[in-house]
């Protein structure tokens, strides 16, 4: 089944944990000192913030799915609607390792389709890097690649 994913970099992460859980009306799923997690089943939606990025607002929206059968379906649709999707093969973010696939909108906002494959104690991969399996990061906050990087996007 799939969930909409939300990401959206804060300020003040405190004062924006309570506004979202008073809105969701319950506390964060994941709350770390950097990034919190409501995972939502009415509506069913993952919405993280976090306040590692100097720029606020949407950081990124995305799918995800409960497995990878699932995640090569939304491949194919995301390769049916642009040529350029990065594939992260156990990337590292958000305290969770994940495999998925990146692309942006006409309108420049990136989306990402994954399968979370279970938690780890970091936000994340810290190091960047330009090769085609580990997507150089961006400087967003979150883990979007840095897209066109490496000719693909």
């Amino acid at each position: 089944m799939k969930r909409f994913h939300v990401h959206v970099s804060v300020k003040d992460l405190i004062e924006s944990i309570q506004f979202y859980s008073t809105m969701f009306g319950q506390s964060p799923t994941v709350h770390k000192d950097d990034y919190a997690k409501w995972m939502l089943d009415d509506p069913r939606i993952n919405f993280a913030i976090s306040n590692r990025s100097s720029k606020e607002g949407v950081d990124h929206l995305g799918i995800q799915v409960d497995s990878e059968e699932e995640l090569s379906a939304v491949q194919v649709n995301l390769n049916q609607a642009t040529s350029s999707v990065v594939e992260q093969r156990e990337g590292a973010c958000c305290y969770a390792e994940s495999n998925k696939y990146w692309v942006k909108d006409p309108a420049g906002i990136a989306w990402e389709a994954f399968h979370t494959l279970g938690s780890i104690p970091v936000f994340g991969v810290e190091e960047a890097t330009d090769s085609l399996e580990k997507p150089a990061l961006s400087k967003s906050g979150c883990c979007t690649p840095v897209f066109g990087k490496s000719g693909c996007c």
